[in-house]
């Protein structure tokens, strides 16, 4: 990347093929991201409208050897969608490729451009009385190219799996300005490597995807919500296992908070009602979607009565409307918004095996008491085993008292995790925040056959420098 795309003749090159609309101003959103932890430096930036557009953007971007940063909705967590200090790539925003192409109800599909924003598939979805179930926190703003890109998990990922699993194919430029033709609708296909697979979750380092073919279900006839009273994560991972004796694979969602993450919504100021007049310790918010006549309120309440007879619940609510429901979600989806007003020392997305969790949970508040005196807010979708383990100063520091400790935090978090069999990386990905811990955990030989993939299709280096492979 020795070529600065500012270059007058690189612009030059660009805009003899390219419509001058293409070319925006840079704005500090591309150069900043969520945590404050990357700024980047000064770059061209594209906004195509087109698949030949953004092949033709890449063909130049190979054939100068300049880097390529794709961008969504700029809500990654682990800087990949940040260029490097030092750099000044051409910075290429999906954002106006941003229609739904098509929806065929009878398959279960729709099919999206990359730069659609995440609430407007759901939205789309349901237009056509159909359920697309890939849900999170920045779902109003994060874009579906980069949710396939990160391999993105969020809510619903106990019952129908990460974004990956919500994919039938892909149309991507690869880094030599190809286009990749591979948006099929079908649930059979064994023609050789599913580059599919390959490109979602490689956080734009093979290639950039431009549209998907997404998976939708029926939507369920009617839903339920409730919270309830664990003593602890043991006693949570105990409910789980009820509850789906009892309701099998209706459990959507399966979400554990702890009261830190209470505390901390009443601190910051957050408008959201707690639905109890005291925090409990820990709590489990649980979905339930029901096929038929099933009623969901009952059912949740005959699981409460099981749970409070086997001594694992103590107390609870169940919603009696969707005005509730949404209440008992709003704390939920809060929680990292308090978070960041908090200011964190140092953030962890991280999985365990089930039935580890509540080991890690102990042995890592074990682990951060003999650094310092934190506090600790851990939640997440402990129905899958990813838990966002977060560590905060204590009232009346910030984060900056302790930046010299933040290493050491991350290290012992991150080894108690890989000691565990765990990842230290379950679904925000690597980025650049975490190139240097994939390469300390990572297995040598994934991590050997990563780099002869992205020699193979990127042999020049261009697609998103710097991330998850080190240069």
């Amino acid at each position: 990347m020795t070529l600065n795309p500012a270059d007058a003749a690189f612009r030059s090159r660009l805009s003899a093929d390219l419509p001058d609309e293409v070319f925006r101003p840079v704005e500090a959103r591309y150069l900043e991201e969520p945590r404050g932890r990357y700024a980047g430096a000064q770059a061209l930036l594209a906004q195509p409208r087109t698949t030949g557009e953004v092949a033709t953007l890449i063909r130049h971007a190979g054939e100068a050897g300049v880097g390529v940063i794709p961008y969504g909705g700029g809500t990654g967590l682990v800087g990949g969608q940040i260029a490097s200090e030092g750099t000044a790539p051409l910075i290429l925003s999906l954002e106006r490729m941003n229609k739904v192409r098509d929806v065929f109800p009878d398959e279960n599909v729709l099919i999206a451009e990359a730069g659609v924003i995440l609430a407007d598939v759901q939205a789309a979805a349901d237009a056509a009385d159909r359920l697309f179930p890939l849900s999170l926190a920045a779902e109003g703003t994060a874009r579906i190219g980069g949710n396939l890109a990160t391999n993105a998990g969020g809510t619903g990922v106990l019952r129908y799996g990460n974004a990956r699993d919500l994919c039938l194919g892909l149309e991507a430029v690869l880094p030599d300005g190809q286009i990749w033709n591979g948006l099929t609708r079908l649930r059979k296909n064994n023609t050789g490597y599913d580059l599919r697979h390959l490109l979602i979750g490689a956080e734009g380092t093979l290639g950039v995807i431009t549209a998907a073919a997404l998976k939708l279900f029926p939507k369920p006839a009617r839903s339920g919500t409730a919270l309830l009273v664990v003593d602890s994560p043991r006693a949570a991972l105990d409910l789980l296992s009820l509850a789906r004796a009892q309701l099998g694979e209706m459990v959507s969602a399966f979400e554990l908070m702890h009261r830190q993450g209470f505390e901390f919504l009443t601190e910051t100021g957050l408008d959201v009602r707690l639905p109890f007049d005291t925090a409990p310790e820990w709590c489990v918010l649980i979905d339930v979607g029901l096929s038929g006549d099933l009623n969901p309120e009952a059912a949740l309440e005959a699981l409460f009565v099981a749970a409070n007879e086997a001594g694992i619940v103590p107390d609870g609510i169940v919603a009696q409307n969707e005005t509730q429901a949404a209440a008992f979600w709003k704390v939920r989806e809060m929680l990292p918004e308090a978070n960041r007003r908090i200011g964190s020392v140092s953030s962890h997305d991280v999985s365990v095996p089930l039935s580890a969790i509540p080991e890690f949970i102990r042995k890592g508040g074990d682990a951060i008491a003999g650094i310092g005196e934190f506090r600790i807010n851990c939640f997440g979708h402990v129905g899958d085993g990813n838990l966002h383990y977060n560590v905060f100063p204590t009232p009346g520091k910030s984060r900056a008292d302790h930046e010299n400790q933040r290493p050491a935090i991350k290290a012992a978090i991150h080894d108690l995790i890989h000691e565990m069999g765990g990842s230290i990386s379950a679904e925000h990905g690597i980025g650049r925040l975490k190139v240097e811990d994939l390469e300390h955990y990572g297995d040598p030989a994934k991590l050997s056959a990563m780099r002869a993939i992205k020699a193979a299709l990127d042999p020049k280096g261009i697609m998103n420098p710097g991330a998850v492979l080190r240069a």
